[in-house]
């Protein structure tokens, strides 16, 4: 690599992107092979030779302690003491290199805020003022967007042009190809393990997915024509809180039909969780309804949503979606565990709990050494994966997906949506919610467009995105016209009326 150049790694998950990167940081030792810094092979005993050595690494996996603040964070282990006194820590010495940091390189990263109260964007940014603190020359961004929002994913790409205008150098480990057009100097893609080609970002989208995969890959959904059956999922009214007990659903009604797709759009934060969170149980209601089938589910717990034939992909895979600990196979069954065959009561029955999770592995393609490691091992998107083969693995009356592909690359994009559609075709009714406009176009029938805490308005999937936009923008629903016969929806929810007047930002995502 050369200064200020940015150097994006392409793979698909599981491909060896971090494995690699960690090589370099420290964190592993090499079997074979050598790294050569300024032509000089460099021997890396652990991460603190790799930062004397010029080189940083913000990793997926935020590595920041909640309850300190920016400043403590960025002392932990290059702490400085005031007057060489031990145990006296120089905590405005080091607000001050924060906050000259911050200022270079235009991070705007408030020094004593606590971690825990900072959006995951500006948390990131947190990672970049630690490791350029250290004086690196060479900054490994470890799939950076894979749990930020478009805008956020905008600003971040902002302060990598000029961290590159500032001489640093960039590895930028990803799988979004738009986002490696819009910023890469340079482009290599590993396979399994192994090189398999390089490219400049003006090489197709379709290129660089044949090589990601060693196939061609569809970057488009095929979905077919709808054949809607009677409504399985009926909200009304819906009114809920977040967790500082502010009003994020606000009288929300909402139908998904049996063999369709309804897409949830909007700009992260105006009530997609809470919405989701409390059909499923893990939020309470506080006024309004929610059916399924005809049933009251509102008031129900969790499990006992599942159990009527709800399938759930959560928002955050790590926090609601996975048991880090147990093994992939244990993940698999966790909704189920206490059922046949797979156990009866307190008793579980680990032969067919390995023969399930040997067939879903195979099924899903999901990338792991062995059923039995902890699917904590696993890169994001095979995590993602296991989530998916456990929800769709039994019968279904509706199921919800929240961020389906968060950090997945476009193979198991191109899996996973399909196996969306398949659901669909089934006569399942499917509730997808995304912050990429294009996933939402791509698989949905009928987009429900939700501004602070309403729904603004129900459009086809032919409508352009610019109108789209401007629904998620908060602008009148009067102005934007429905398209397409399906697009009309019969439940009344066309004009629930959000804010007519107040403008934002429509914040949109590359495929």
């Amino acid at each position: 690599m050369e200064p200020g150049e940015i150097h994006a790694l392409l793979g698909e998950n599981g491909a060896g992107k971090s494995t690699l990167m960690n090589v370099l940081y420290g964190l592993y030792q090499p079997d074979e092979g050598e790294i050569l810094v300024d032509g000089k092979p460099l021997k890396l005993k652990g991460p603190s030779d790799a930062i004397a050595a010029g080189i940083g690494m913000v990793h997926q996996h935020f590595m920041l302690v909640p309850v300190f603040t920016v400043t403590e964070n960025i002392m932990l282990g290059a702490e400085q003491v005031r007057g060489g006194i031990a145990g006296f820590l120089d905590r405005r010495r080091a607000r001050r290199q924060v906050a000259e940091v911050s200022e270079r390189y235009n991070l705007r990263v408030d020094p004593d805020a606590v971690i825990e109260d900072l959006p995951v964007g500006i948390q990131q940014r947190v990672e970049i003022v630690k490791a350029l603190t250290r004086d690196v020359d060479l900054l490994i961004l470890d799939e950076p967007t894979a749990v930020l929002t478009p805008q956020e994913t905008e600003e971040l790409l902002t302060v990598m042009r000029s961290l590159k205008a500032a001489g640093k150098s960039i590895v930028f480990i990803t799988h979004k190809l738009g986002e490696v057009k819009a910023i890469a100097d340079r482009i290599t893609v590993i396979r399994r393990g192994r090189t398999v080609g390089t490219a400049l970002p003006e090489a197709s989208r379709d290129e660089l997915a044949a090589l990601m995969v060693g196939r061609s890959v569809r970057l488009t959904v095929e979905k077919g024509t709808a054949t809607p059956g009677e409504p399985m999922l009926e909200v009304a009214g819906l009114v809920v809180d977040d967790d500082r007990q502010v009003r994020a659903v606000d009288g929300v009604d909402l139908t998904v039909r049996a063999g369709e797709v309804l897409g949830v759009a909007g700009v992260q934060g105006n009530g997609q969780t809470e919405l989701i969170e409390a059909i499923m149980g893990l939020r309470p209601v506080l006024a309004g309804t929610v059916s399924l089938g005809g049933d009251r589910i509102d008031g129900w717990k969790t499990k006992k949503v599942l159990r009527a034939g709800v399938g759930y992909v959560p928002e955050d895979r790590s926090v609601d979606g996975l048991v880090k600990e147990f093994s992939v196979a244990e993940n698999l069954v966790l909704d189920i565990y206490d059922r046949p065959p797979f156990g009866a009561g307190l008793a579980l029955r680990p032969d067919a709990i390995a023969t399930s999770a040997k067939e879903r592995i195979e099924q899903f393609d999901v990338r792991t050494s062995s059923a039995d490691a902890p699917v904590g091992t696993l890169s994001g998107g095979n995590q993602q994966k296991v989530i998916v083969a456990r929800e769709l693995s039994r019968p279904l009356k509706l199921f919800i997906a929240a961020q389906p592909t968060r950090g997945v690359d476009v193979g198991s994009i191109e899996f996973i949506h399909s196996r969306i559609i398949r659901e669909r075709d089934i006569g399942t009714a499917v509730m997808v919610v995304s912050s990429e406009l294009d996933e939402v176009i791509g698989l949905a029938d009928r987009i429900a467009v939700m501004y602070r805490g309403r729904i603004i308005g129900i459009v086809g999937p032919d409508t352009p995105r610019e109108e789209i936009g401007l629904l998620m923008a908060g602008i009148s629903p009067d102005a934007v016209s429905e398209r397409g016969a399906d697009a009309a929806p019969t439940d009344g929810t066309a004009t629930d009326g959000g804010p007519a007047s107040d403008a934002g930002s429509a914040n949109e995502d590359e495929a």
